[in-house]
């Protein structure tokens, strides 16, 4: 039973030692404790609010650039609209091109064609006057007495006439 009661001696030195290794501690150690404790704490803090500080600034850059994005997609839109426009003027300027020219060029050989025309009529024109002429000449030299004769004789004339 005296393994369980300590003695009066050494519960004073127990003591004593305990109140002299807590003073020495505490004027020693803990103000090291609690700085160390205070910056840690400090950093944590200041690591906290940086990583709030960072996500905001994410969460605002996350935002200009899906602006950004809507700005790009839409410039994108005007300008393949744009584009889209320029290619149908451009289409449309060719097709009324392609028509003038086209009418121009039609115009052109209706003319030509009339100026044929009228030459190969004006041709034809001097063609049977020239006929005319070698049929009445060579009727006026023979002089025939007899109207059935000279009508025969015509006949005769015009089926040896070919016409060129």
């Amino acid at each position: 039973m005296k393994l369980l009661l300590p003695d009066l001696g050494l519960l004073f030195w127990n003591t004593l030692a305990f109140l002299i290794a807590f003073f020495i501690l505490r004027k020693f150690a803990w103000p090291a404790i609690i700085k160390g404790l205070n910056e840690r704490e400090a950093k944590i803090t200041d690591s906290i609010a940086t990583a709030e500080r960072v996500q905001a600034e994410m969460a605002q850059l996350k935002s200009e650039n899906e602006t950004l994005l809507a700005k790009a997609r839409e410039e994108r839109a005007a300008m393949l609209k744009e584009a889209k426009e320029t290619k149908d003027r451009i289409i449309n300027e060719a097709k009324e091109q392609a028509k003038i020219e086209a009418g121009k060029i039609i115009t052109d050989a209706q003319a030509a064609i009339n100026h044929q025309k009228m030459a190969a009529l004006t041709e034809i024109k001097n063609q049977v006057g020239n006929l005319v002429i070698e049929v009445s000449e060579k009727v006026l030299r023979r002089e025939l007495s007899n109207k059935a004769a000279q009508e025969s004789y015509i006949k005769e004339l015009a089926a040896d006439v070919k016409l060129n």
